[in-house]
């Protein structure tokens, strides 16, 4: 494991943000750490990073404790964005490469980065001129210039339009590609069920579940069924055969009780609608997620 986190807890006063938790994060891969805001997410990363001291646990990076070395591993993306607002951005680029040793190699790269993120024409613009999307590019630039081992993204893709968007996510697919380890936190489960291998749900400061994607959704077992049609679905919660029914705009997603066969449903809503769709799909991250945040809840 390129990272792990062994029994890591952590206090603020009477809150404990953290509360035990345990896994490890595989070599080569993109692994998310997902949950709603305040579960644990950030505190995690940064006592990963040694910016918080864990008050237990163990956790290592590249095998051991967090140094001076391993920091010059990796590159790491804060939720909150920070950059010298007064400087301009070519000069602000160049200042981060060579404090990542770049040298000679430093304008090299920083020409390279702008134009791959379409921001050539800014480069001699004052930070503090540009919007906040231009400002989370050159802060991403900042992030993976040096071509670092891991990659710790918090909250990478927030707030960006959805042409940022895709191209933030190209870069993080070509850097993992490339060899780096990909880590990033989102309270977004569609985007991460989309990018990641590996997954830790996090909630109320606990790992809820923890593993390969695939091997998360086997262990959950039933499948939920998706239904689109033209007329009203609402009928649909009215079925006491169904486990679970959530109701959207222009379809619903639900559950069978144990036992009971999908033609019986397919049945029952052709006789109130026109079907266009009936699909048996398997569990999303995002139900997952629900499920046993919803357990754990009312244990608590």
């Amino acid at each position: 494991m390129i990272v792990e986190l062994k029994s890591v807890r952590k206090r603020f006063g009477d809150f404990c943000a953290v509360d035990g938790v345990s896994f490890g994060i595989p070599e080569g891969g993109i692994y998310g750490l997902i949950g709603p805001n305040g579960a644990g997410k950030t505190t995690t990363i940064r006592m990963t990073l040694r910016i918080f001291l864990p008050d237990e646990g163990e956790i290592t990076v590249f095998g051991r404790p967090m140094d001076d070395a391993a920091r010059d591993r990796i590159g790491y993306l804060p939720e909150e964005r920070g950059l010298y607002q007064k400087m301009k951005v070519r000069n602000l680029l160049l200042f981060f490469a060579r404090s990542h040793g770049l040298g000679a190699a430093a304008v090299q790269k920083v020409d390279y980065w702008l134009e791959r993120v379409e921001l050539q024409s800014v480069a001699q613009k004052k930070v503090e001129e540009l919007s906040k999307g231009m400002q989370q590019k050159i802060q991403f630039i900042t992030t993976v210039m040096h071509e670092p081992e891991l990659l710790i993204l918090d909250e990478p893709f927030s707030g960006l339009d959805p042409i940022n968007l895709q191209l933030m996510k190209d870069i993080v697919l070509e850097r993992n590609q490339a060899g780096a380890t990909v880590v990033f936190s989102t309270h977004n489960m569609e985007e991460a069920e989309k990018m990641c291998n590996s997954i830790c749900l996090m909630n109320r400061g606990r790992a809820v579940v923890d593993g390969e994607l695939r091997k998360v959704k086997e262990s959950f077992g039933r499948s939920s069924i998706v239904l689109a049609g033209h007329g009203e679905l609402g009928f649909l919660k009215e079925l006491d055969y169904l486990d679970r029914v959530d109701l959207y705009e222009n379809y619903a997603e639900m559950r069978l009780r144990d036992g009971v066969p999908p033609g019986r449903l397919l049945q029952d809503a052709a006789a109130r609608l026109e079907v266009s769709k009936f699909e048996i799909v398997e569990p999303t991250l995002r139900q997952i997620f629900i499920d046993l945040v919803r357990g754990d809840n009312h244990e608590g």
